[in-house]
């Protein structure tokens, strides 16, 4: 039953609510979430069934959380991806990428083909190198610390943000020493931050069935939060669209959300639809075609109202949504374009058709097109430029963050 009475006034300026059409237990959650409270793993999942009016009040709330935890800011990075091998012993199948060593298609970079294409992003105003690869034989702990000196020695002011949690375990099954230890060798070599990625869904009955041969949830997470006792700040992903469950989903989240109150060490949450054309997942018929349309929107409106507070940053993939999408994604709590990446590997190969470098001009015209204002970011989030209105005669100009933001790395 739907009452007029039972929609909170926090709620009363969006067009749904006004008509007395959001339903009473929704509006509650919303409202709640509007006043500053934290919302409950029950409260996510019941969100993860709304459609139609209740979906768009969702949507209208977590823009709202938006607005209040980062202002009207939306974010870039410049930066290119490298990729240095696309071999991986772990056969996931949700996984298009990687390949066997002997597969005609399989490719190895050496450092000094690392080192050259950090060069040419300089060249092209990067800011960042994200570098990740499959989990080949030839990696050793000393090859990895080799890709970031590959890096550092020519370009000591380039992020480095390299080294999956996968990436990391890997390395250190050929490691005799402590992961703390390793971890603070490569920070000294020059690692910067890590991404948040091999994360998939955090709950190992999923992970046993889309990647068995990878870590499961307990060591993702002693990874994760030793590198942050470190130094070392992370971003937090899931991907979602494949065989998961609203509460596997929610799982993820509160895994996500237990790390963040312990150590404070994720940048930024990033939502990761599955890609599904040439995957064996949904080949075989175990899999899923992807997200839909409104799955996208609660995917990302979601995580926005259960990290309120703890997690500002909510980055949209336009590598997988393409731009339309990512565009209007920033009306559901995003607030953060992702980066250039110049070349992109992983999901072109799983059929993506979004392309593999979006310019940052092209950024800042999206950007203005929906009526906010595009900076420069640097990784950790720290504005670099901002790019108010559009025409080539203004020059843009340095700006403070939002004052949420102030004191990030």
């Amino acid at each position: 039953m739907r009452s007029d009475a039972a929609v909170p006034l926090h709620l009363a300026q969006t067009a749904e609510a006004a008509l007395g059409r959001i339903d009473p237990a929704v509006a509650r959650i919303l409202d709640r979430a509007l006043s500053g409270e934290e919302i409950s793993s029950a409260d996510a999942l019941a969100l993860w069934q709304t459609t139609g009016p209740e979906l768009q009040a969702l949507c209208q709330t977590a823009d709202e959380l938006r607005r209040r935890a980062v202002g009207e800011a939306i974010t870039y990075v410049v930066n290119r991806n490298i990729n240095w091998t696309n071999i991986c012993f772990t056969d996931c199948s949700f996984c298009a990428f990687g390949v066997s060593a002997k597969d005609p298609s399989a490719y190895f970079h050496p450092p000094e083909r690392v080192t050259q294409k950090a060069l040419e992003a300089w060249e092209r105003g990067a800011t960042e190198v994200c570098m990740q690869g499959g989990l080949a034989a030839q990696l050793t702990p000393q090859r990895y610390l080799e890709y970031l000196r590959a890096v550092k020695d020519p370009l000591p002011d380039m992020h480095v943000h390299a080294f999956s949690p996968a990436e990391i375990d890997w390395a250190m099954r050929k490691w005799e020493g402590s992961l703390e230890e390793y971890l603070r060798m490569l920070r000294e070599a020059g690692l910067d931050t890590i991404p948040g990625t091999a994360a998939e869904i955090l709950v190992d009955e999923v992970r046993r069935e889309i990647a068995p041969k990878k870590l499961m949830t307990a060591r993702w997470r002693e990874i994760i939060t030793t590198a942050h006792s470190v130094g070392l700040r992370s971003t937090a992903t899931y991907m979602y669209g494949h065989v998961e469950e609203p509460r596997h989903l929610v799982a993820h989240l509160e895994v996500l959300r237990e790390i963040q109150r312990e150590t404070g060490g994720f940048t930024e949450f990033v939502p990761l639809g599955f890609i599904h054309y040439n995957t064996r997942l949904f080949n075989e018929g175990d899999g899923r075609p992807g997200p839909s349309f409104v799955e996208d929107l609660r995917a990302h409106a979601i995580p926005r109202l259960y990290f309120a507070g703890l997690i500002d940053n909510l980055q949209v993939s336009w590598v997988k949504l393409g731009e339309k999408m990512s565009q209007l994604l920033m009306w559901c709590g995003a607030n953060d374009f992702s980066g250039t990446l110049m070349e992109e590997s992983i999901s072109r190969m799983a059929g993506a058709t979004a392309g593999e470098y979006l310019a940052a001009d092209r950024i800042r015209q999206l950007v203005w097109e929906i009526g906010r204002v595009p900076v420069e970011r640097s990784t950790t989030y720290r504005h670099l430029r901002t790019y108010p209105t559009p025409g080539v005669h203004q020059p843009a100009t340095d700006i403070a963050p939002h004052p949420a933001l102030l004191g990030a790395a």
